[in-house]
């Protein structure tokens, strides 16, 4: 199975009223080791590098938050601030000119959407909660 879909079906969850997309890249990594779920083949994957998938599954699984506010989330080579973190299991973050992310975890995955420049980040939380709640209610 591909969970590339996935990535199809989170992008078109965040669409507003005007049909227009708020998330542009968006991957799924597994809760333990934060192994990539989707491939960065995909036209709009969030491409994490090195061990960011893994730092990332490591502050959520472990629910400490504290490496992110030290030293920013990073993603794709670039550092965003962490803004806040909501039922140990949804992380914000933004950078100024380069977006913002939404992390959140189900029981085996984290879910990660990321926000373009200019556009809302609540339509992107609600991509993003859509797919982790589904996965969340097949166990996953």
């Amino acid at each position: 199975m591909s969970w590339d879909s996935y990535i199809d079906n989170l992008v078109a969850q965040t669409k507003d009223s005007a049909g227009t997309e708020h998330a542009d890249k968006a991957c799924i990594i597994g809760l333990d080791g934060g192994a990539p779920w989707t491939t960065a083949a995909h036209a709009k994957a969030l491409k994490l590098t090195g061990s960011e998938g893994q730092n990332i599954a490591r502050a959520l699984k472990s629910k400490d938050f504290t490496p992110f506010q030290a030293g920013g989330i990073l993603c794709e080579g670039v550092k965003y601030q962490f803004l806040r973190e909501e039922d140990g299991k949804i992380v914000f973050g933004k950078k100024k000119d380069k977006g913002a992310l939404t992390m959140q975890c189900s029981k085996t995955a984290v879910v990660i959407g990321h926000t373009a420049e200019g556009c809302q980040q609540g339509n992107t939380n609600k991509g993003v909660g859509v797919i982790a709640d589904y996965l969340e209610s097949l166990g996953m």
